[in-house]
């Protein structure tokens, strides 16, 4: 029952979960595929390192990048990726992105901050 669940949630947040993209564990497949499964790992990364690392402008851009590479060259048929390479291309992702929102929210927090100095 809790796995459903898990399946229902992996579907609801976006993820295809097709099998053949997606880890398995004793037979069970993941409720997300390789790619959201390090996405989600980079955004765990990134609410643990931030405090102690905060990652430049341009790298969290160009984590970015590297996945929507990833993706278009297994889009386009050049390479085919594999789930090895999905999930750290999404791992740098997820690294990336949560670290822009991070430095949004803080430009927003000292935004607000001065306006109400």
């Amino acid at each position: 029952m809790i796995y459903q669940i898990l399946m229902r949630l992996g579907h609801l947040a976006g993820c295809h979960q097709l099998p053949d993209r997606s880890f398995h564990i004793h037979g069970c497949q993941f409720p997300l595929c390789a790619r959201c499964t390090g996405i989600c790992a980079g955004y765990v990364l990134t609410v643990l390192l931030t405090p102690f690392f905060q990652l430049p402008w341009t790298l969290a851009g160009t984590f970015c990048t590297i996945m929507f590479l990833d993706w278009l060259l297994q889009y386009t048929q050049l390479k085919k990726s594999t789930n090895l390479r999905r999930f750290v291309t999404g791992t740098l992702c997820g690294y990336g992105l949560m670290s822009i929102y991070f430095k949004l929210l803080l430009i927003l927090a000292e935004i607000i901050v001065k306006r109400r100095g």
